[in-house]
């Protein structure tokens, strides 16, 4: 069946974007840190900071802004083992309600090249289904980090063939743990579709993505997110489309940019007829955390010294 909601990502994750013929969305790796404020302090070393960007990367619920760019590229579809690619805007944007409550609200805005499934050539390209989800989550630091609210899919496709065509929402809960090193959790939603073109067929859609991140030295860290789907009013033996795979990740800047780079390959063990059988996920995080005004002051400082030495006159 077709592939639906991701993300997420980071997460970055980077967690899901709303089912397109032949695959699903796709939700953005999740990061790793608490549900708080993501301040880095200046006392800490740079190793440490970039941990704790990590996780915090990492994590679907984190109380850090971020953009992630995930391409999804599915081979083998349809009976001429055509190319279907799925590129996800996802920004993550936290709000503070209050002292103990924080929202979260992710929007997944799919661009889509699909080919037709019964030609070995030609497709279409253009927008998806959008895919807005908002986890509510206490604001304070815990052991065990949830997040529980609504997702919907709203028809924005910008063609039959790379959406639904039905409004549709349902809950969405997310929990998870950041254990030493690691980072491991799980997000689950269902959609059932409430209204829409009555020339589509409804919708009853469930995604599950387990994730599992091992941060090592200077950002590096591995990851697997796999996403799996169902369509419940598909028939039976179309119903399920389960991955297994991981890749590899880094945290790093590109100039005072932290970036969460992301290369992940999949293999998926069961899959509808015409279904695809492997898949490539590729993601650039951009990552906007808050900083003290200590800290913003040292960057200012070090821009300045950066900008002197280019105007600098060369030595003799």
């Amino acid at each position: 069946m077709k592939r639906f909601l991701l993300l997420s990502l980071p997460l970055i994750f980077s967690i899901s974007l709303p089912a397109v013929a032949q695959d699903k969305p796709d939700a953005t790796p999740p990061a790793q840190v608490v549900a708080t404020e993501q301040k880095l302090e200046p006392a800490e070393s740079e190793e440490s900071k970039t941990a704790a960007l990590a996780k915090a990367a990492q994590n679907p619920v984190a109380n850090l802004i971020s953009v992630p760019l995930q391409n999804n590229t599915a081979f083998a579809v349809g009976p001429y083992n055509r190319t279907q690619d799925v590129l996800n805007i996802q920004p993550v944007i936290p709000v503070k309600l209050n002292g103990e409550w924080n929202v979260i609200m992710r929007i997944i805005q799919p661009i889509v090249w699909q080919p037709y499934p019964n030609q070995n050539t030609g497709g279409e390209y253009g927008l998806g289904d959008m895919n807005p989800t908002f986890f509510f989550s206490p604001s304070k630091p815990h052991k065990l980090i949830w997040g529980v609210g609504p997702t919907f899919v709203i028809p924005t496709a910008t063609s039959d063939i790379l959406g639904q065509g039905k409004f549709s929402m349902g809950p969405s809960v997310v929990l998870l743990s950041t254990p030493g090193h690691w980072v491991i959790g799980t997000l689950i939603n269902n959609v059932w579709s409430v209204a829409g073109s009555g020339g589509r067929p409804p919708v009853n859609q469930m995604l599950l993505q387990w994730f599992v991140n091992y941060n090592m030295k200077k950002g590096w860290y591995l990851a697997t997110s796999p996403i799996v789907t169902a369509d419940w009013r598909a028939s039976s033996g179309n119903q399920w489309t389960v991955p297994m795979g991981g890749g590899v990740g880094r945290i790093m800047k590109l100039g005072f940019q932290p970036v969460n780079l992301l290369a992940q390959l999949y293999g998926n063990t069961v899959h509808p007829g015409g279904g695809s059988s492997w898949g490539m996920r590729l993601q650039i995080q951009f990552l906007f955390p808050k900083f003290t005004k200590q800290q913003e002051k040292e960057m200012m400082e070090q821009k300045l010294k950066q900008l002197e030495q280019q105007q600098a006159p060369p030595k003799k």
